[in-house]
């Protein structure tokens, strides 16, 4: 951005590095570097077309293909700009105009050519990422289509009139080119397409591809392979449809192709009004704290994010207030420095320099005079390809879960603040739960962090219960009548029972009593223990329905704008309550011989494993829970996946050794360049990758969660250290949390549009000097209706008496 920024932009001659006019100096003193390539760019003036076409720019098409930049598909935004290069050298800025260059000494002459060429070819972050053609059709030709063997069962197919062999289903239908089954295509996430049954019936079969029935035409179809699971080609699709008596000359297409449909997705945005305020014309607001974000394709849950992060004064004050500090002490590559890329976006949005209206809305088609709220904005590329980098989802350009992108943004934070102030203890609380067993009324406590509160929607006490019995008869009538279904109404729920059924007391059942020896039912109840100096309140939407479907549940939550949650507080051991004794759980091994391998509940192993954890760790947590059933073992499970050896086979005492303790044992040598490459020795890479089973993430964490441990110690030969075992070492202390009183006053929320946290849009309402703002990615606005009862996640401040 800020080559076209009034400063333009400076790039260092050897490390390739870029900073604007007011960084520069500071890169100069810091290094001694000389000579920087200026690169200034100015937006060219829009030529101006048919006077009579109102805005000089023709209508724009609607995209036929699912493809970017090319004929036919989205536009890419080509800004167009005039660029100007030339060299300048430090300290008095002198420059030097590419044709100065000739009349310099040839060994200068040719190391800055050189430079320039290799500067002006290398493509930006920005470029990189902002894919500037993709064609999401090209098909490749199918493995199975020259040899495809279709069976001679006499099947001859109509023209029209298909249902599903299954389930009846009249749409979206795939008809198997092996064998001329036709069967409905799978369901897609917000519960619409079909039932799976063309996809089981490969599973069972093998028969590898299908053609959407509906979608045949002279020129082609869509062919889908089962087998390399994408759309493909099938240059023999003619003679393959007429074994079934299908003539593709005479067909006519009836259904949407996905290309269609995807198309469709990416362009609708309706229900939505409420949430963006889109009914009224809103005032757009410039200033400091008041600055746009780019969406990055689908970045509308990090713009969210960070702009509330901002609005809190520990991140202001650890990435801001000292940024020239941070700037000073920014290693020798700042693009891979977590300090350095957090605190950039901090003061982008906080210094008010990008808080500028959009170039010319005049040159837009289709606008009125009306300002539009639209800023030049921040682009967050480094920041977001930083923050990304190695995690399966956050490193796409998929929608994502806002709530995990807080709590991935705020481990990062906790990685980062081992010394020194650390803003995310701004949101850390201790939360208690108290066990109380039935039989004997003897009572266990145990406490754990959490960042975020999440409150359950209890949908049973919709105060217009009514009004929903009443729409979902009339959606069964209009099923079996074929009509379209009614528009269902949005279901009211009051706050105070979401609160409620976050503090009733949870029944657990086969809770095994050390009081009484055996399996029980106990109470579980859930408090504060503490009370966080920022309390965030997440609202449990996103479920799943009975078909294993994720869906959102629509509903509107009277949420207050002051909170007093004093109700909720810890109270810790009562006066004459007794605690559950601390017996180990009976014991498994027999006792005549030293070490046996346990019986262990195979059912609950296997129970377990179904639910995706590894072996070893299911059979661990059925030993160390004594055989005592699901519920415990459950427990055991949850308290202990983040251990580094949670995966690790069960060791029992008096056995020969641990595993991973032998230097011969074989670790993934890619595994160890890829860890030594972050700067580790090879001696910490190794004890990394031995405590998380060779699984290359869990390594990495893990080797950031022991930083401290690692640089203070000696590691040996065989991957432990000399000073004994880790279970030897002092536990930590606890965690370090504020407390104060549970009065709160909500300052900012994030709201979510669409079906499901993987599809649709986000954006925030911050309240800044008691006026709320809208924060729609780059519109910044004055809101007129903030849509306080639809939001995702609350953020409250506590209130000091």
């Amino acid at each position: 951005m800020e080559e076209e920024s009034e400063g333009g932009l400076y790039v260092c001659m050897n490390s390739f590095l870029g900073f604007g006019s007011k960084y520069v100096d500071r890169h100069h003193a810091k290094t001694g570097q000389r000579a920087y390539l200026h690169i200034t760019r100015t937006r060219k003036t829009q030529k101006e077309d048919d006077p009579n076409s109102g805005s000089g720019d023709p209508p724009k098409k609607k995209p036929t293909r699912l493809a970017i930049g090319i004929e036919g598909g989205f536009d890419v935004e080509q800004e167009q700009y005039e660029e100007e290069v030339k060299v300048v050298l430090f300290p008095d800025r002198q420059e030097v105009t590419l044709d100065d260059l000739s009349s310099m000494p040839d060994v200068v002459r040719e190391r800055v050519s050189l430079s320039v060429a290799e500067l002006q070819a290398a493509d930006s972050v920005s470029h990189t990422l902002q894919v500037q053609q993709w064609d999401g059709e090209v098909r490749q030709e199918s493995k199975h289509a020259a040899e495809l063997k279709q069976l001679d069962n006499g099947l001859k197919i109509p023209p029209s009139g298909w249902k599903c062999e299954v389930c009846e289903l009249q749409e979206n239908l795939w008809m198997n080119l092996t064998d001329g089954k036709v069967l409905c295509g799978r369901r897609y996430f917000d519960g619409s397409g079909g039932n799976n049954h063309a996809l089981l019936y490969y599973q069972q079969t093998g028969y590898p591809l299908a053609v959407k029935l509906g979608t045949i035409t002279p020129d082609g179809a869509d062919v889908y392979s089962y087998d390399e699971d994408d759309m493909v080609l099938d240059s023999k699709l003619p003679e393959h449809l007429s074994h079934f008596g299908i003539d593709m000359m005479t067909m006519e297409k009836t259904e949407r192709t996905m290309t269609e449909l995807e198309i469709a997705v990416n362009q609708r945005v309706g229900e939505w009004e409420v949430i963006q305020e889109s009914g009224t014309t809103l005032r757009p607001l410039w200033g400091p704290g008041l600055t746009g974000m780019k969406n990055l394709g689908n970045s509308c849950y990090l713009n969210s994010v960070m702009q509330v992060l901002f609005t809190i004064p520990d991140f202001q004050t650890k990435y801001v207030s000292n940024i020239d500090k941070i700037f000073d002490e920014a290693p020798s590559d700042p693009t891979q420095d977590f300090k350095t890329q957090v605190a950039k976006l901090g003061y982008g949005l906080l210094s008010g320099e990008y808080s500028k209206p959009a170039p010319d809305p005049a040159d837009e088609p289709n606008t009125s005079a009306e300002p539009r709220g639209d800023q030049v904005g921040i682009a967050p590329r480094m920041f977001k390809a930083l923050v990304g980098r190695g995690h399966p989802e956050f490193s796409t350009n998929r929608q994502q879960d806002a709530q995990e992108f807080l709590l991935h943004f705020i481990n990062m934070v906790e990685r980062n603040c081992r010394s020194g102030m650390n803003p995310s203890e701004a949101f850390r609380f201790l939360v208690e739960e108290k066990i109380v067993c039935q039989q004997s009324q003897k009572a266990k406590y145990t406490q754990r962090v959490d960042y975020i509160v999440q409150l359950p929607v209890p949908m049973d006490q919709a105060t217009n219960m009514d009004e929903l019995q009443e729409a979902e008869r009339r959606r069964e009538e209009a099923e079996s009548s074929g009509a379209p279904p009614p528009v269902a109404p949005r279901a009211q729920i009051p706050f105070a029972a979401c609160l409620a059924a976050l503090s009733e007391p949870e029944t657990l059942t086969d809770f095994w009593s050390s009081a009484v020896q055996a399996k029980t039912t106990a109470t579980k109840t859930t408090r504060f223990a503490s009370f966080p100096d920022h309390l965030v309140i997440q609202i449990k939407k996103f479920t799943f329905g009975l078909d294993w479907v994720p869906k959102k549940l629509d509903v509107s939550i009277d949420v207050p704008e002051t909170l007093d949650l004093n109700a909720l507080r810890a109270m810790g051991q009562q006066p004459g309550e007794e605690l559950l004794p601390e017996v180990a759980p009976p014991p498994l091994m027999t006792p005549d011989v030293e070490v046996k391998a346990p019986v262990l509940d195979d059912s609950t192993v296997s129970q377990l494993c179904e639910m995706g954890f590894p072996l070893e760790a299911c059979r661990k947590a059925v030993y160390y829970t004594g055989n005592t059933g699901i519920d415990a073992a459950m427990n055991w499970v949850m308290g202990h996946m983040d251990d580094p050896d949670f995966a690790a086979p069960l060791v029992l005492p008096g056995s020969s050794s641990a595993p991973g303790t032998t230097p011969t044992e074989s670790l993934p040598e890619e595994h160890l360049a890829t860890i030594v490459s972050m700067g580790f020795s090879r001696d910490q890479a190794t004890r990394a990758l031995r405590a998380t089973n060779n699984v290359l993430e869990r390594a990495v964490d893990w080797i950031f969660s022991h930083l401290d441990d690692l640089e203070s110690m000696d590691v040996s030969e065989g991957g432990r250290s000399e000073g004994g075992s880790e279970a030897s070492r002092e536990p930590p202390p606890g965690p370090r949390v504020r407390d104060g009183t549970g009065k709160y006053e909500l300052f900012a929320f994030i709201s979510h549009m669409g079906s499901s946290t993987m599809c649709g849009h986000y954006v925030c309402h911050i309240k800044k000097d008691q006026q709320w703002v809208i924060f729609n990615d780059q519109k910044v606005c004055a809101s007129e209706k903030p849509p306080k009862d639809l939001g995702y996640l609350y953020f409250y401040r506590r209130v000091v008496e």
